[in-house]
């Protein structure tokens, strides 16, 4: 039977080189960041932001108006009719938490195992090979343009989300507990600090990068068989969301 400490510490070693090499790959797209002027880059970085980021709109308004409905009438069961409370707590949740968590859930869901299958299959294809042989770097065209795509969206995509939320929230609490709509926004710029703020973009843009370098990864690590593809979808999409959760927690920790 295997000794438990040992296996932990195995897997330990297994995360810390998976980290060594994300972060080497995050030198590599700095290093070659230059190359988005050339226009092969910026049509696969326009490709992939309307993928990332214009199709996953439906599903963030949906979102965003679903969470700022159960968040308004949950409250308001509550605390009652008191607009101030409700508001702050609005606040506190869809601005703080849920806006920058829901929206990397949704890009983590739709673009990092897309990200990760397609890579990995350009791997196991020879393609990655073949765009060697003919000197084209593969980070440069390959990752630059996918890692710049998410984060940018999921920036945008946050900010979305929390509009759609607020905005629903404020309107639903104005027609339940009858308050002027004016006044409510009047309050919430009151309200709303710049540290709020600062943790939200902050949050959207760690997690962009985040879930990127790790779809990357895991699709440019792949070995030569196809039954390693959906092995590395997996893995995309798990590490991504956990690293997603210990950069909240950490994040939350530090400024809160």
């Amino acid at each position: 039977m295997r000794n438990p400490l040992r296996h932990l510490q195995d897997w330990l070693g297994m995360q810390g080189l998976a980290a060594r090499d994300s972060a080497a790959l995050v030198g590599q797209v700095l290093y070659a960041l230059p190359v988005v002027v050339k226009w092969p880059v910026r049509r696969t970085l326009l490709k992939q932001l309307y993928f990332t980021g214009i199709q996953s709109v439906g599903p963030i308004t949906v979102m965003g108006f679903l969470a700022g409905l159960i968040m308004v009438m949950q409250v308001s069961n509550l605390v009652g009719r008191n607009e101030l409370l409700t508001l702050q707590v609005l606040i506190w949740t869809v601005v703080r938490e849920l806006g920058p968590l829901l929206s990397a859930i949704v890009i983590v869901g739709r673009s990092s195992s897309a990200i990760a299958t397609e890579l990995a299959s350009m791997r196991v294809n020879g393609e990655i090979k073949s765009l060697r042989r003919m000197g084209i770097p593969p980070v440069a065209y390959l990752v630059v343009p996918r890692m710049l795509a998410m984060t940018l969206t999921s920036s945008v995509l946050t900010f979305y989300f929390q509009v759609v939320a607020l905005g629903t929230g404020m309107i639903v609490t104005a027609w339940h507990i009858d308050v002027s709509l004016s006044g409510e926004l009047g309050h919430f710029f009151e309200m709303i600090s710049n540290r709020e703020i600062f943790a939200a973009v902050l949050k959207s843009l760690c997690f962009g990068m985040l879930m990127s370098v790790v779809s990357c990864y895991y699709g440019l690590t792949v070995k030569h068989a196809m039954t390693e593809i959906p092995v590395a979808a997996s893995r995309a999409v798990m590490r991504s969301l956990m690293a997603v959760f210990v950069c909240d927690g950490l994040i939350t920790v530090l400024l809160f």
